[in-house]
């Protein structure tokens, strides 16, 4: 790898995590590698900078592309393709998100959809799509805040990411203050007479 140690150890390391990700190992280079590039790379630059054969990183790019991590640019005079990973990291999650909602989460909704309108035919077969529905309302619950959070821009994504805790202890107050069911907490003593 023809990378200084700082960069060597961040593409490396991507490497790694990518295995753990489902992507092969090239791949998560490949990203990383464009991620912390300042300027677009040839396919060949990369082939030379990763020490990994030219055919890899074909694949390797075409794989980012269907995930829309990595894009192709051209440049005046040179005919050669240039790729650049996308700058902001915010978009860049948010595609992740949507590429794993497409590629995993969709079709899980679908296969459960479809479960729901069987007509069971034991009392096994009737607690199996009662626990199916538990998890198709959670996964549709969290597939709709998704689709609300990915409408927020960038600017209010991280503020709503600095309020941390804060948003929970926020909704505990409310609880408390409406009633709320948790029993843990000390009940306020009673006023005194005047």
């Amino acid at each position: 790898m023809d990378l200084p140690p700082l960069s060597q150890a961040f593409v490396l390391h991507f490497g790694e995590m990518g295995s753990r990700w489902g992507i092969n190992r090239t791949v998560g280079q490949i990203y990383a590698l464009l991620f912390i590039s300042a300027r677009p790379l040839t396919a060949d630059e990369i082939t030379d900078r990763l020490g990994v054969s030219r055919s890899n990183v074909s694949m390797g790019l075409k794989e980012l592309s269907s995930w829309r991590l990595v894009r192709l640019s051209h440049q005046p005079g040179d005919r050669r393709d240039f790729y650049t990973a996308p700058e902001d990291v915010w978009a860049i999650f948010k595609t992740l998100a949507e590429e794993r909602q497409r590629r995993e989460v969709d079709p899980t909704l679908s296969m459960l959809r479809d479960a729901l309108l069987e007509t069971p035919d034991s009392v096994e077969e009737r607690h199996a799509q009662a626990r199916m529905r538990e998890m198709h309302d959670l996964i549709e619950q969290l597939t709709d805040w998704f689709a609300e959070v990915r409408k927020l821009s960038p600017a209010t994504l991280e503020k709503l990411m600095a309020l941390g805790t804060t948003a929970t202890k926020l909704l505990d107050m409310k609880e408390r203050l409406l009633g709320g069911s948790d029993k843990s907490l000390p009940a306020e003593p009673a006023p005194e007479p005047r």
